[in-house]
């Protein structure tokens, strides 16, 4: 099957409408509350929410069936994109993390009585979601078998006991899906479970708001503590034991939309970038002609459309159930992530003062929020990893065949 590099006209449509919303309506919301998205108030997001919907660009990736556009991952590519120039643009379309992929989580594995209950109004913007998974050393992070909460059976359901950190909106969040280990220790592959905790349940509380170098994700980040918390059988999201598993629905997809979101932030930094040089005058000259500035707008221009074609060949292959699949999400969530750093990094030098203040351009604020990029979902070093053993695999068969024959 040939990859398809033109966008459905539908596609078309909704990705310019997505970007004359961002620069009408989210990109002036933006600026009225200083660029930080981690202290927007509720009733700024619901505000976005209803101009999305009057925009007709509300939830692009939803089914249908839950009042989204039913979008693939290769549609959401260039709407995310386009939705990515204002770090307010995905929480408007209601396609920021961590709902998105919760979103995309339960319409894959959520029996219907949980999709009623916990995707719909999600999808419809009424509550918001956490995942939380992260724990603080020496619990899970970079290597989830290093999982500690557990999750031991009580009559009628499950006793949730541990320590999650740096989970990305649990402050408000309506409900949280929590990893927690239900058989096996630490360092063990397997043995995981995901569970659906409403907030307010006893014993679940969110002790802090953890203070962070970035701030684009709505609530931010903060750290929860499970202590005795029980919730019933019909909170199990997904089989028993089963979570790393499920959570890979979730984590393969969710690598690639934070590209394509970040790809817009790159995309505002070099437009950003490329309107100081064609206008600053410097030397004789406005600071476009100067050979120096013009290889760091070349080598950006050319960063970003490799990571808009990685990223379009990667959607393909896990909108067709390609095995290909896992080793390009890391090879697109490495090179993204890299690549998005250098953009903003070097729209920073190119404008100078204009670059690191923070009220008068958007830059500072890009290159504080794409930093850990290269951290979360997975550090460009644990990716590499398994890069490399994937490459490697193959060779090592082939070793061993050899030897066996000998």
């Amino acid at each position: 099957m040939p990859i398809q590099f033109d966008p459905d006209p539908v596609v078309t449509r909704l990705t310019e409408r997505t970007t004359e919303f961002v620069r009408e309506v989210v990109i002036p919301a933006e600026r009225a509350c200083g660029g930080s998205v981690h202290d927007a108030p509720e009733a700024l997001r619901q505000s976005l929410h209803k101009g999305a919907r009057e925009a007709g660009v509300f939830a692009p990736h939803v089914p249908e069936r839950w009042g989204g556009h039913g979008l693939d991952l290769r549609g959401q590519a260039a709407v995310f994109e386009a939705a990515g120039y204002s770090l307010l643009g995905p929480l408007a379309l209601n396609c920021a993390a961590p709902d998105e992929g919760n979103m995309h989580l339960l319409e894959k594995i959520a029996t219907e009585q949980q999709k009623e209950r916990y995707l719909r109004p999600l999808a419809s913007g009424e509550t918001r979601s956490c995942f939380a998974m992260t724990e603080p050393a020496p619990g899970a992070g970079a290597d989830p078998r290093s999982l500690r909460t557990t999750a031991t059976r009580v009559p009628g359901g499950w006793r949730i006991d541990g320590r999650k950190w740096f989970i990305t909106g649990a402050n408000g969040a309506g409900f949280t899906i929590v990893m927690a280990r239900t058989s096996g220790s630490p360092g063990d592959i397997g043995g995981a479970t995901m569970f659906l905790v409403d907030a307010g349940t006893p014993g679940m509380q969110v002790v802090r708001d953890i203070q962070t170098l970035d701030e684009g994700f709505f609530a931010g980040h903060g750290e929860i503590v499970f202590d005795g918390c029980v919730v019933g059988d019909d909170h199990v999201l997904g089989a028993v034991d089963q979570g790393f598993a499920g959570a890979q629905v979730r984590l393969g997809p969710a690598r690639m939309t934070h590209c394509m979101r970040w790809l817009g932030a790159a995309r505002r930094a070099q437009d950003t970038a490329l309107e100081r040089a064609g206008s600053r005058t410097a030397f004789g000259s406005v600071l476009g002609d100067l050979g120096m500035v013009q290889q760091m707008l070349a080598d950006s221009e050319i960063d970003i459309e490799a990571c808009r074609a990685l990223v379009l060949r990667t959607a393909w292959e896990l909108d067709t159930g390609s095995p290909a699949a896992a080793q390009l999400t890391s090879v697109s969530k490495t090179f993204v992530a890299e690549a998005v750093n250098r953009v903003v990094d070097r729209a920073v030098q190119i404008c100078g003062a204009l670059g690191i203040s923070a009220a008068d351009a958007p830059l500072a604020r890009l290159l504080r929020d794409v930093r850990p990029f290269r951290i979360y979902d997975g550090p460009s070093e644990t990716h590499r990893f398994a890069i490399a053993r994937r490459a490697l695999k193959p060779y090592r068969q082939s070793l061993q065949g050899a030897t066996a024959d000998s």
